[in-house]
């Protein structure tokens, strides 16, 4: 029977952050829900769940099975079964074409809340391996994830899509990194300021950089202290932050709101001191700049950077969006040409039977493959002769005799 690749998806398109959390799930709550799942559904074939801060996406392959089904089953799931307002925070599509389609455009970052976001590609990887190793692939979904890698690999060797960042916590670990020795850089002392979302990102991005020697503070030392236990990073006092007693630092990042001039003075300990101002209303004196052992980054000066890279990828999107259409264009004709493939798969079979009968199947097996192979060629150069009864046979006669003309001379 007839199987087609469906998906559901609930994002930041859709939903807000906190409708989203109901959806949310951990790569241990990810393996018990699938078993549940192929429990009530046993005609499911292929599953990929997608599970990211923006979104939470199920790919999956069956006959009968249709997308509002596995959604009505995940709300059911997550203790919504009553919410109707539920059901439409999601996107779905029961149709084979259009689920590539959209895990084509996630995953080149057009559906990213950060236009061109590489990390998506890393987490459908991360999800693949894990579909993977849970045995939960299908030839619909494994031929459409490597659409996904081909795809990636071609948006970012001919186009301009993938150039640079769009995360200001990105570039600013990028700064930090270039401006030291390679030899010594993940070594530096770097001292986050704040707590918010930007400090949270600075952490999440540092799984790229690997700063080894961070320290938080916040005026909340609590927040402070619970990042340093998820990060596993050092607090610093808040109250030497308030007296400028940095000397220790050898960069600083500061994303903490309402404190104009937090940051006043830097002793001049040591040889050069990095100072990243992410705020708006300036918590690192801009006057810092001017010292000789100081070297000063603002949000304006980063958001410049930023822009040019922002601009690129907007002039990129119809690039992306072509080399998408191809790669859908080239799934679709290996998807319609399956029930072909299913023929010449049972034909095959047994014309692999027949040449069988020849030999001694444990003990002339490469003989029996290579004659097989050859056999199933010729058919194919004249696609007639598959529907002729007689002209198989005759092949196998033909080319078993020529294998044992050569076998005895």
């Amino acid at each position: 029977m007839k199987k087609f690749l469906r998906y559901i998806s609930i994002s930041h398109i859709t939903a807000t952050v906190t409708q989203r959390a109901h959806y949310q799930f951990s790569n241990e709550q990810i393996s018990g829900f699938v078993n549940v799942l192929r429990k009530e559904f046993n005609d499911l074939s292929g599953i990929i769940v997608l599970a990211t801060c923006n979104r939470t996406e199920l790919y999956f392959e069956s006959v009968n099975t249709s997308a509002s089904a596995i959604r009505d089953f995940l709300l059911t799931f997550k203790g919504h079964q009553e919410s109707s307002f539920g059901k439409n925070l999601f996107y779905l599509s029961d149709d084979t074409e259009t689920t590539v389609n959209h895990l084509l455009e996630v995953s080149a970052g057009l559906e990213s809340s950060v236009l061109g976001d590489a990390e998506i590609i890393h987490q459908i990887k991360k999800a693949h391996q894990f579909a993977v190793a849970h045995h939960m692939q299908g030839s619909l979904l494994e031929r459409a994830i490597q659409a996904v890698f081909k795809c990636h690999k071609r948006i970012s060797n001919e186009t301009q899509f993938r150039d640079g960042t769009t995360s200001l916590a990105y570039k600013s670990l990028k700064i930090a990194r270039d401006a030291f020795e390679k030899s010594t850089v993940k070594n530096k002392r770097i001292l986050f300021v704040g707590a918010g979302d930007i400090v949270q990102q600075l952490f999440k991005y540092n799984s790229k950089f690997n700063f080894k020697n961070i320290y938080i503070t916040n005026r909340t030392a609590q927040k402070a202290i619970d990042l340093s236990i998820k990060h596993h990073c050092k607090v610093y006092d808040w109250n030497k932050v308030l007296e400028n007693k940095l000397g220790d630092f050898d960069v600083i990042i500061s994303a903490v709101s309402n404190y104009q001039h937090l940051i006043k003075t830097i002793p001049a300990t040591k040889q050069k001191v990095l100072l990243i101002d992410l705020t708006v209303q300036g918590s690192i004196d801009r006057a810092l700049a001017h010292l000789e052992h100081i070297k000063f980054y603002d949000l304006d000066t980063i958001s410049e950077n930023l822009k040019e890279a922002k601009e690129k990828r907007f002039l990129a999107i119809d690039q992306v969006s072509e080399i998408i259409a191809d790669e859908l264009s080239e799934y679709c004709t290996w998807l319609h040409e399956a029930p072909l493939r299913e023929v010449l798969h049972q034909y095959k079979i047994a014309i692999t039977k027949e040449v069988n009968l020849y030999f001694e199947a444990d003990k002339e097996a490469e003989e029996i493959k290579d004659i097989t192979n050859q056999v199933m060629r010729k058919l194919m150069s004249n696609p007639e002769d598959l529907i002729s009864c007689s002209k198989p046979d005759k092949l196998i006669a033909e080319q078993v005799s020529k294998f044992c003309v050569g076998y005895f001379i």
